[in-house]
């Protein structure tokens, strides 16, 4: 049995029907014998959304009150993603950033996380129940809500599967994994298979916005094997492993 932490983006969480998508391959992945946890970002524009209305109400929020506001749209993804399991036969709980033992920093918007203790998460996965962790958020040691910043559910997805002792972080997306190039832009761009964490360190550093540069040097730190790979395909993806690793040996592959 591996423990596998998922992460899926705002567009694999867009709508009703692609949360239905989301919720059977997190069932297929927990029935091939794996435990699985799962962090998501908000639906599709959500965060976009609440920032409009925020700035039509005030032209500058406090920076306490856009961060209680920005947790609400993971909040809205994590519940509609378990109901959907609960729907599809399997079980699910869903924790907030703060139910999930997240303790960050006070920096309202670009938060650091401090340290993770995932008791709750990883009670569900011993009850044998899917731990659905709404990314991008914690709580600091003032209770207050926080955020983590553009990329911060990546950021969370590696923390939560290196707190958990994971097998593999799994970031899913809209692309096939990592491309030489934009495959959205340039349609010769060619997926690499395996690459190193020097390297997507990197692309990232340069505009590449397939990983979050704080997700990579996260994983790089705790040696947290990562794999990219696409929520719209079951195609094998890119794999970033720690030196003297085999990709082949990852599970979920």
């Amino acid at each position: 049995m591996a423990l596998i932490v998922q992460k899926y983006g705002g567009s694999s969480v867009a709508d009703a029907d692609s949360i239905k998508r989301v919720a059977r391959r997190i069932i297929e992945t927990k029935n091939a014998g794996n435990e699985v946890a799962v962090v998501v970002s908000a639906m599709g524009d959500t965060t976009d959304d609440l920032i409009d209305q925020a700035l039509s109400i005030d032209s500058q929020p406090p920076a306490r009150e856009m961060d209680m506001l920005m947790t609400a749209g993971e909040r809205i993804s994590m519940s509609l993603l378990a109901m959907a399991i609960h729907a599809a036969g399997s079980h699910a709980y869903s924790f907030t950033g703060s139910q999930a033992g997240f303790m960050t920093d006070a920096q309202f918007g670009a938060a650091h996380i401090k340290a993770v203790n995932p008791a709750r998460v990883r009670h569900a996965l011993d009850t044998g129940s899917v731990a659905i962790v709404a990314g991008f958020q914690g709580r600091s040691e003032k209770g207050d809500a926080t955020t983590l910043g553009r990329g911060g559910s990546d950021t969370s997805a590696v923390a939560l599967a290196v707190a958990l002792g994971a097998d593999v972080c799994e970031i899913y997306t809209d692309v096939d994994g990592v491309f030489t190039a934009d495959p959205r832009i340039v349609p010769t761009a060619r997926r690499i298979p395996a690459i190193g964490y020097e390297e997507i360190l990197e692309m990232a550093s340069c505009g590449s916005k397939v990983l979050a540069l704080r997700c990579v040097e996260y994983a790089q730190r705790f040696k947290m094997p990562l794999h990219v790979r696409s929520s719209f395909s079951h195609r094998r993806g890119t794999v970033i492993v720690p030196d003297g690793v085999n990709p082949a040996t990852l599970p979920n592959l």
